[in-house]
């Protein structure tokens, strides 16, 4: 939370009062621990990347014997590593959005922030649901068919995992969204009854 106020260079709030948005916060369920370990496992991949391309630069100029599928590999993992980080990147308030009236909401009206940011959520929600319902058809195909990329007889990797990581990272970045648009519609409830009391 505290990095989310910096980069937005709002001020903390008063001690009692309701935050300013639901970005950085605990998520019920724990559902924050999820949204991290599936981060850091998507940086760990990058990591491995990292490694296998260089074997490949070094074995294909060293040795003359190039890592074989590394371009395969690289242009799956793009993917998944996207899908496995998505639901964090959405929790830490990092995802990308034009704020300036926001921003100006949270001091002037921030009940008001509270019912744009639960909107905003709401719909985000939609999307990744949308594109969860469209994205399952494929993966079936894709097993069904037993889809690969790369070589008979060079390389193949198959390309179902992938697209399973794909649903994987919809389906708990739509749960996101939704448990953000609760906790904005809570804080928004806060702040009306601190009002009328």
């Amino acid at each position: 939370m505290k990095d989310a106020q910096q980069r937005t260079g709002a001020a903390a709030p008063a001690a009692g009062a309701p935050a300013s948005d639901s970005y950085g916060a605990a998520l019920p369920l724990g559902m924050h621990h999820l949204l991290s370990g599936m981060n850091a496992l998507g940086t760990v991949w990058i990591l491995a990347l990292m490694v296998l391309i260089n074997l490949d630069v070094f074995g294909r100029n060293l040795l003359d014997a190039p890592v074989r599928g590394v371009t395969e590999l690289v242009s799956l993992s793009i993917v998944g590593i996207v899908f496995l980080q998505l639901g964090d990147t959405l929790r830490t308030g990092r995802f990308t959005r034009a704020d300036i009236l926001l921003d100006r909401l949270k001091t002037s009206r921030p009940a008001l922030a509270d019912a744009l940011h639960a909107l905003y959520h709401l719909v985000g929600m939609a999307l990744m649901l949308i594109i969860l319902k469209a994205s399952w058809g494929p993966l079936m195909e894709s097993i069904h068919i037993r889809e690969y990329v790369g070589a008979i007889g060079d390389f193949q990797a198959p390309v179902w995992p992938v697209r399973l990581i794909t649903l994987l990272g919809l389906s708990v970045t739509a749960l996101c969204f939704l448990m953000l648009a609760w906790m904005d519609l809570r804080r928004m409830a806060s702040r009306n009854k601190e009002l009328s009391s």
